[in-house]
């Protein structure tokens, strides 16, 4: 299922630059007439609880150009998988930790995540890069 912008906030500027539609989502659970449980990212801080009226059925497209192309399979270090972070957008102080904003590479806008430092220990370059950039 697609789901609609209409009520979520994420981090853009303006939301005239926003996607109209995030997705796509398999329900989990039919709640009651009309109301459905969507299973979204595990970085979504959002309640996953939404009316029939801001969801769309997916439809399998019929054009070649038009098909989505699966997210990489991460990368195993240390036993552990490990995705790799394309660029960090953004810094903030959580507690007495730094978080980064953290755009996920082969994923879109909506698999982003607030990462503490010290979750990202093979992102040194893309943090050192954001700091030079941010600091020019």
């Amino acid at each position: 299922m697609w789901l609609e912008n209409k009520n979520i906030h994420l981090n853009r500027p303006s939301k005239k630059l926003d996607q109209k539609r995030y997705g796509s989502f398999r329900i989990s659970k039919n709640i009651g007439l009309k109301v459905f449980q969507l299973e979204l990212p595990e970085g979504w801080m959002i309640h996953n609880v939404f009316n029939e009226d801001l969801l769309t059925r997916c439809r399998e497209s019929h054009y070649k150009g038009q098909h989505m192309e699966l997210a990489p399979s991460p990368m195993i270090i240390n036993e552990e998988e490990e995705y790799e972070v394309e660029e960090v957008w953004k810094h903030r102080k959580h507690g007495r930790e730094m978080q980064y904003l953290v755009y996920w590479k082969g994923y879109g806008d909506e698999h982003n995540q607030w990462i503490a430092e010290t979750g990202l220990p093979y992102a040194k370059e893309a943090i050192e890069d954001y700091w030079s950039r941010i600091l020019s």
